[in-house]
């Protein structure tokens, strides 16, 4: 019975999962249309192709699992997203921006590297098909590579200054 219990958790996880990818696919497009830096619209770009191949990822485990996929909306992601509108709004194209972008995007994938981990590790314990746990797994390494690749744009690297030292400049230049 217990085990039945944790079986439940992990589908109700996934069907969170997926509703938070589909909302996420939802905003994208929108931010990509804000952002002034290209490196940034690139990110923003190529992680909704990836989103978009998540979302097939995931609805393929529905379908090794038997199920059909079922989107749950995601409280957590929801509540991340709007946060994310309230910092980018009334903010014009500006270096500003871009950094409340950068900000609100890396809470996403932050929240979606824990889901995936806990989904990964329940796939594991529950000794579901190890194409699961692999799918679940690429997912999580996408989100880590997009955390990644935010970071360095709002930090910078050795030949470039970050988004966020732009921002602090533009600001005091004000």
């Amino acid at each position: 019975m217990k085990n039945n219990q944790f079986h439940e958790l992990f589908i109700l996880q996934l069907e969170t999962m997926l509703g938070a990818e589909k909302q996420i696919i939802d905003v994208l497009p929108k931010l990509i249309k804000l952002a002034e830096l290209e490196d940034l619209k690139d990110a923003l770009s190529s992680h909704l192709s990836e989103t978009e191949y998540q979302v097939e990822r995931l609805e393929q485990i529905f379908g090794i699992l038997n199920l059909s996929p079922n989107a749950k909306k995601s409280l957590s992601m929801e509540g991340i997203l709007k946060e994310g509108e309230e910092l980018i709004k009334n903010k014009s194209k500006s270096a500003l921006l871009d950094a409340a972008i950068i900000a609100s995007a890396l809470k996403v994938e932050h929240c979606e590297m824990a889901i995936y981990g806990t989904l990964h590790s329940f796939a594991k314990h529950l000794k579901l098909d190890d194409q699961v746990a692999h799918l679940l797994q690429e997912n999580l390494n996408e989100e880590g590579a997009a955390d990644k690749r935010l970071s360095k744009i709002a930090d910078g690297s050795l030949f470039a200054s970050g988004i966020n030292k732009e921002a602090a400049i533009e600001q005091k230049g004000r």
